[in-house]
């Protein structure tokens, strides 16, 4: 993604904004803020210092068509009562081959009850056109430009219907019913977070794979949770664009209970699927990938770097 150019005249407002903060001249800062927000950028308070960001693309509608272009502008049907199992959410992007894939497995062995939501995150034109049609029990949203996994996750969340949201990689091919396993871990109240694939770590700075069985974390392979935890725990910080390492950050958000108690379980169950190239990955330069993970893994740092109380051995 190419960094946007900031002009100078934001960049000054910005930085009057930060020296009122410092001096506690809210209205002055209040003021600062809508004149930045009113140019199209948007301020991120980061502590004492601060970023900039473009503001998000407008939603616009075409032809009885809806692209979101922030996921809070996505109707949420977090406050209604759930229905059915499960709620199974994809993200589609670049490669409709393996969107089918994952898709056509899934339903092929999915229990009664069962709810799909694609997000269409700033697809290519080839996955346009490749994406399925909504159905009874299965919707798509879109995106007016690539959004990243983090609002991608927030915007699907905000849509499902079931008790248990299953965030199923579209790397991934189920063989068999991958769902009830799932739901069945989260029947305990004492896992915060249930899927097919676990890693370990000892000191949230180095992970390996772990499970069955309790684990520090869940890849996002396949990561499941009670659709009522993301509501109260949410939403994802969309800051993780990259979808890398998002999977163990939100892990140990459904596992903290907060410092001085005891945290929830993550869960690590036997799932019959295959996993396959994930094209997210190998599509990206060694040294871009690096450089994305990186950057993600230090937003895991900065909020539970310390809490050994979350990490396993």
């Amino acid at each position: 993604m190419t960094r946007a150019f900031i002009p100078d005249e934001i960049l000054s407002l910005a930085h009057a904004r930060a020296t009122a903060r410092s001096e506690r001249d809210w209205t002055a800062a209040d003021r600062l803020r809508g004149e930045i927000e009113a140019a199209g950028w948007k301020v991120v308070d980061r502590g004492t210092d601060f970023a900039l960001e473009l503001a998000s693309p407008p939603t616009v509608a075409d032809d009885g068509i809806v692209r979101y272009g922030d996921s809070d502008a996505v109707p949420s049907r977090l406050e209604e009562p759930s229905t059915g199992s499960a709620t199974v959410i994809l993200v589609a992007t670049d490669w409709p081959a393996d969107v089918d894939r994952a898709l056509t497995a899934l339903t092929a062995s999915a229990p009664a009850g069962l709810s799909i939501v694609v997000v269409a995150d700033g697809v290519s034109a080839e996955q346009e056109v490749a994406l399925p049609a909504d159905a009874d029990g299965l919707e798509v949203i879109r995106t007016t430009e690539r959004l990243g996994t983090g609002a991608a996750w927030n915007m699907a969340i905000r849509r499902a219907r079931g008790p248990v949201v299953v965030i199923l990689d579209t790397s991934v091919e189920p063989t068999g019913d991958v769902l009830s396993p799932l739901i069945a871990a989260l029947d305990d109240p004492t896992v915060g977070v249930a899927g097919g694939f676990g890693i370990v770590s000892a000191d949230l700075r180095k992970f390996e794979d772990g499970g069955p069985g309790d684990v520090t974390a869940i890849e996002g392979y396949a990561i499941a949770f009670r659709r009522a935890d993301a509501a109260a725990r949410g939403p994802v910080d969309e800051r993780f664009r990259f979808y890398r390492n998002l999977d163990i950050w939100w892990s140990l958000v459904l596992r903290d209970e907060g410092e001085g108690i005891a945290p929830r379980r993550a869960v690590a169950v036997a799932v019959p699927a295959t996993r396959h190239e994930h094209r997210g990955w190998t599509a990206l330069a060694e040294a871009e990938r690096d450089r994305l993970s990186k950057r993600n893994f230090y937003r895991i740092i900065d909020r539970f770097g310390w809490r050994r109380d979350l990490a396993t051995g």
